[in-house]
């Protein structure tokens, strides 16, 4: 683990997302933009862009449901943990940037 990561207290994507794969019940979001979504993305993520977070309850109705938060480096997917947190939201964890991914991505 970086500076950077300890710095946005994020885990290595690439260990969460196995975990997000063996975990049932748990969903990984992708709070990126839409386009950005759309240019390439983690297989099984939901797209939930930052400006419109609080849209997460139509996709996560359980709060205790485990959900493995990214985007392109990190920053963004720190500040929806917050948020998605301060909703309520009780097993969320900030799994840093796309960017960082080794696997392949959906386009």
């Amino acid at each position: 683990m970086g500076f950077w990561d300890k710095l946005f207290n994020r885990t290595d994507i690439n260990i969460a997302v196995e975990q997000f794969q063996a975990t049932p019940g748990a969903f990984l979001i992708d709070v990126r933009t839409g386009p950005e979504y759309e240019a390439g993305h983690i297989e099984g993520a939901i797209n939930v862009p930052l400006n419109s977070i609080h849209f997460i309850v139509n996709h996560v109705r359980d709060i205790n449901a485990p959900l493995y938060v990214y985007c392109q480096s990190g920053a963004r997917s720190g500040q929806a943990v917050s948020m998605i947190r301060e909703m309520g939201y009780k097993n969320v964890t900030n799994i840093g940037g796309v960017n960082r991914y080794k696997g392949k991505l959906v386009r």
